[in-house]
């Protein structure tokens, strides 16, 4: 049974590895159009957590999602400002007029929802479109995949101080400063391999090892708060979607948090 387990995971984390390598190689529409639909699903997941992924808030932050990918697709990014006002103004309509339908409670986590699945999730596109975004994007998933992986081996092999012994009992101290120096050290050799190509970058060598160390205690705490909504609203998974592994925000939740980080610190470096 475990083993049966084990490969239905590995199954498909090679399924996700191919789709994620190909979409971030392909860029343009193509990874626009991936983003937009994961948002989507990873909203949906959200909300069903309060069982209101059908009604019309829900609907509506679909809706606003939509329009906020439009915003960034044009490059509209004034737009944002307004757009968020104006979510929370028909939110509040919806409540009002439909009043005592929903809860406060709902109409806050379907605003919450659109800035923490479809803004923060955008931000890979963003990486990608810049100079050098075929190369840059990749610094998203060494800090948030790569630094999971080496906090893993070395929480394992040494970890002794539990971290967060109420949402997640394995990670460790330990483990998170092996992710930290995991990450930095992958993103110094990528730059080291890549340090021709990284035209845009004044000094890519330390600027990635600074964006792989900042990424990863990032996205340990993405996944720490995908994983406290889960234990508030007593959820097992987000999803069922990948196999072995959940749903999308299940798969996702340290890359919500990294994308966003990654893309301001390379403005900065």
């Amino acid at each position: 049974m475990k083993d049966q387990s084990f490969l239905i995971r590995f199954r498909s984390s090679c399924i996700l590895m191919l789709i994620t390598v190909a979409a971030m190689v392909i860029g343009g529409e193509v990874l626009f159009a991936l983003l937009l639909a994961i948002s989507l699903i990873g909203m949906m997941e959200l909300y069903r957590v309060l069982k209101m992924n059908k009604s019309i808030l829900a609907f509506t932050g679909y809706i606003f999602c939509i329009l906020f990918y439009m915003v960034v697709y044009f490059n509209k990014t004034e737009l944002i400002f307004p757009l968020l006002i104006g979510f929370l103004l028909v939110l509040m309509g919806v409540y009002v007029f439909s009043f005592p339908k929903f809860h406060s409670d709902q109409v806050t986590l379907v605003y919450f929802g659109l800035i923490y699945v479809g803004i923060m999730l955008s931000f890979i596109y963003r990486v990608r479109i810049l100079e050098n975004g075929f190369l840059l994007v990749w610094m998203i998933f060494i800090g948030a995949w790569g630094a999971d992986t080496c906090a893993y081996l070395v929480g394992r092999k040494i970890g002794k101080h539990k971290m967060a012994p109420v949402l997640s009992p394995k990670k460790s101290v330990e483990g998170l400063f092996g992710g930290i120096l995991g990450a930095a050290l992958i993103g110094f050799l990528f730059a080291t391999i890549l340090k021709g190509e990284l035209t845009s970058i004044k000094n890519p060598q330390l600027s990635f090892a600074i964006i792989g160390g900042c990424s990863a205690v990032i996205s340990t705490i993405g996944d720490l708060a995908a994983s406290a909504i889960k234990r508030n609203h007593e959820v097992k998974d987000y999803g069922k979607l990948i196999p072995g592994h959940g749903g999308i925000l299940d798969r996702f939740d340290s890359i919500i948090f990294t994308a966003p980080i990654v893309y301001y610190l390379l403005q900065v470096l």
